[in-house]
């Protein structure tokens, strides 16, 4: 069919103007300098140039087959590129002959290719790209083969600002990767490399490593029948916040999952990215303290563990000055290498994640921390530690002098921090740039002046599903945070703990990876929803704009956690739940008719329980009306039949107080 963005259409000019990079400065944070070591060993030691690309075309057939042959990939050296990785689009030479190859894509990695082959179908096709539960592809806009438009004549170059993109929580392997086959897997690897993701956390199948880590210790796998929790709990046995909880795990399973893992691991680096494996925070079997009775071992308290009944809660914790403590990390890193092969030498550890240490005195939290690298770097010289910063705004314990210990405890540009919540509550901000550490923007974010950080979104908690963001935090909080005096970014991320929601948030995040300049969000998100439902529909443009300022417009400082009844768990006390009154117009709506209101249970003052409510549900309303009015030209999208679904979901209403949705599917009143 013909494409609805031609390529002299006012859409393609906005793009050139705005989006396409010709000249950029060099990347020139503090926290780049830092890691330079370790990005030139990645640079050598990255697949071959032809293992890259061939994986690179897997995906490109994946994505749309149809246009296999309209596309030629081209690996070359970040000295094409400024000293930068970058991707460049370029017309094929040969693309004025009808029937040829029209697009040639130049990249550094493999990752770098598909993300030009993204930003094309999108800037300058009008495609869109997310994930299946929310709409998978809209490509009906591409032109066929041999129709696709021309991009200038001196080319498209798109440098990275920052090297690295991360995306993961520790988290997310529970909340949502906790059953996937290869199959779904692959699927979302191949998002990830068209969404510019370099630096994925890769924590599948560990648990077989540990399985013969232990063995080695005189642990039986017997023992490890109360320490490992089930498939669906690992992150938090994982994370020493209980134990057996969900378990034992047959050995079938473990097995499998080991497999798994060298799949994703192998596919991973065929595309050129850098997975992040696990390294020892510490966390131990109960075992462990009869076999070596020396050891010094604590038992952590209750976290919030099923009643606090000891089956589960009350992990034990080895102490990383023990010299135990570095046998087991070692062994932990070399065992990884001789099941995997090979490391990108950047490994996640998070001792005291929603865990307090014993002792606040920073020498000793120094201690911990030169330890908790010992341990790495007796297994990988080169290894460098990612540790989420979500310990320091979650736990008052840490104080600046305990802070400023555990971050100058490991050599500058060997540890580098995620800044989590990022787009809500920024950390990098309020500790002078994680106190020097280069750190990863991420939604989460925040910084500190002496290590290395990378700002990341969190944007998810607890796979809570709601319609919920904060777009212009996002268009702007990486620039500002790469920008600023004596900035130690190296990086930007997506820290989300459950995906497939939300798709407008993760293209827009997806986007700043590439981004030098903050985004004009009411200028994108007209352009957003063309290419979502693959045409432009005025009534749909409107209520995409009422979104923005509403919905997605989460400006007061507080996330939402989806703490209404509905969606409670099932034992929940809805007398333990605040429920505001819900009013609007003064409890009337635009008819001048009663709308129905949610009775008061009773109020509490723990934030966490609170469901919270940012914008005006009347607009929002507006804006279904929007969407529905927009169904006779849109219909047969179906990203927008998906859209419609999730405004008119339940949950959906509860989270985001839908009340006109809900009468419409449940009339009965809430009591």
């Amino acid at each position: 069919m013909a494409s609805s963005f031609p390529a002299n259409s006012a859409f393609v000019f906005f793009i050139v103007l705005s989006l396409c990079i010709f000249s950029v400065a060099q990347s020139s944070t503090i926290g780049v300098n830092y890691i330079s070591r370790l990005l030139e060993i990645q640079d050598r030691e990255r697949a071959p140039p032809s293992v890259q690309l061939a994986a690179a075309r897997g995906v490109l057939n994946r994505l749309i087959p149809s246009h296999s042959s309209s596309f030629v990939f081209r690996i070359v050296s970040k000295e094409h590129c400024g000293g930068e990785s970058c991707f460049i689009i370029s017309n094929h030479p040969s693309s004025s002959k009808r029937g040829t190859t029209e697009i040639l894509i130049s990249g550094v990695t493999g990752v770098e290719l598909l993300a030009g082959l993204h930003w094309y179908l999108k800037h300058w096709c009008g495609a869109h790209i997310s994930w299946n539960k929310t709409g998978g592809v809209q490509l009906s806009s591409v032109p066929k083969s041999g129709s696709l438009p021309h991009v200038q004549d001196s080319g498209i170059l798109i440098q990275r600002p920052i090297p690295w993109n991360y995306y993961q929580n520790a988290v997310t392997s529970s909340y949502t990767f906790a059953w996937w086959d290869w199959e779904r897997w692959e699927k979302e690897i191949d998002w990830m490399a068209l969404q510019g993701i370099n630096l994925p956390l890769a924590f599948t199948g560990q648990e077989a490593i540990w399985q013969k880590v232990f063995q080695k210790f005189n642990i039986s796998s017997s023992d490890l029948n109360d320490f490992f929790g089930g498939p669906a709990f690992l992150a938090w046995s994982r994370m020493g916040n209980l134990h057996g909880w969900g378990g034992p795990l047959p050995q079938s399973w473990l097995d499998q999952q080991l497999i798994l893992q060298k799949k994703i691991l192998a596919r991973m680096h065929e595309l050129g990215m850098t997975p992040v494996l696990p390294a020892f925070s510490g966390n131990v079997p109960a075992a462990l303290k009869y076999i070596h009775p020396s050891a010094r071992i604590t038992q952590l308290a209750n976290w919030f563990t099923v009643g606090g009944d000891p089956r589960w809660c009350c992990t034990y914790l080895l102490d990383a000055t023990d010299p135990l403590f570095v046998e087991i990390g070692k062994a932990f890193i070399d065992q990884q290498l001789k099941e995997y092969g090979r490391s990108g030498h950047i490994y996640n550890c998070d001792t005291f994640d929603e865990n307090t240490p014993p002792v606040d005195d920073p020498e000793y939290i120094s201690s911990l921390g030169a330890a908790i690298f010992k341990g790495m770097q007796s297994g990988d010289s080169d290894a460098v530690w990612l540790m989420q910063g979500w310990l320091f705004s979650y736990d008052p314990f840490w104080r600046p002098p305990q802070m400023k210990a555990l971050l100058h405890s490991v050599p500058v540009g060997r540890l580098v921090v995620l800044d989590l919540f990022a787009e809500g509550k920024p950390i990098w901000t309020t500790s002078k740039q994680f106190y020097g550490v280069p750190y990863i923007w991420k939604v989460k974010v925040r910084s500190l002046l002496a290590y290395i950080t990378l700002m990341c979104m969190l944007h998810n908690f607890a796979g809570n599903i709601e319609m919920y963001g904060i777009l212009d935090a996002i268009a702007s909080g990486p620039v500002e945070a790469r920008t600023s005096e004596n900035s130690t970014m190296v990086g930007v991320g997506m820290s989300m703990e459950g995906i497939e929601q939300n798709p407008v948030v993760y293209d827009l995040m997806s986007e700043m990876a590439f981004q030098h300049d903050k985004i004009d969000v009411e200028t994108w998100i007209d352009l957003y929803s063309r290419r979502r439902y693959g045409r432009f529909v005025q009534s749909m443009q409107d209520a995409w704009n009422i979104l923005y300022h509403t919905v997605y417009n989460c400006t007061d400082g507080s996330f939402d956690k989806n703490r209404d009844v509905i969606v409670a768990f099932p034992d929940a006390d809805p007398s333990f739940i605040l429920i505001p009154q819900l009013s609007i117009n003064g409890g009337y709506d635009q008819h001048s008719k009663p709308v129905l209101r949610r009775a008061v249970l009773k109020e509490t003052t723990d934030s966490f329980d609170q469901p919270h409510l940012w914008y005006s549900t009347s607009e929002v309303i507006r804006a279904l009306e929007l969407f529905i009015a927009s169904g006779d030209e849109l219909s047969g999208s179906s990203t927008y039949r998906l859209a419609l679904l999730g405004f008119a979901s339940p949950h959906n209403y509860i989270s985001s107080s839908f009340v006109y949705v809900y009468v419409i599917l449940d009339p009965l009143p809430l009591t």
